[in-house]
């Protein structure tokens, strides 16, 4: 079992940042991702970073968000940069133990662990 913990969530003006940060057993060969769901939408992946380092982004997100992981510290970071009121959400972080294609890499069924989510909401 691994255990995964958010933090960082918090309410931020249109164009502002935020950085979440995701404490888990990072140092396991584990692919990590970040997903959100707005009310009334379906859960969505935002970013991932397999263990050898390649990152992928929703085309929502790219040039704004980015992933990171510090296995020394066994955390996942998403620095998010010039948010929107589109990007309020709950953000949770996951873990898989099998890495998965590339166009499946934003299926939440290829993750085995998630947290609990943290909220971020966007506002003028």
């Amino acid at each position: 079992q691994v255990q995964l913990v958010e933090s960082g969530g918090g309410s931020v003006q249109i164009g502002g940042s935020l950085r979440l940060s995701c404490a888990g057993d990072t140092k396991r060969r584990l692919y990590m991702g970040w997903f959100r769901q707005a009310p009334g939408k379906e859960r969505e992946g935002v970013a991932v970073i397999y263990t050898g380092g390649s990152t992928y982004y929703a085309d929502s997100v790219k040039g704004r968000f980015t992933i990171s992981r510090d296995n020394a510290k066994s955390t996942v970071y998403l620095q998010m940069n010039s948010l929107k009121p589109e990007d309020t959400a709950i953000y949770y972080c996951a873990a898989g133990l099998s890495t998965p294609s590339r166009n499946r890499v934003f299926a939440p069924s290829e993750y085995n662990f998630w947290g609990q989510g943290t909220q971020v909401t966007v506002s003028s």
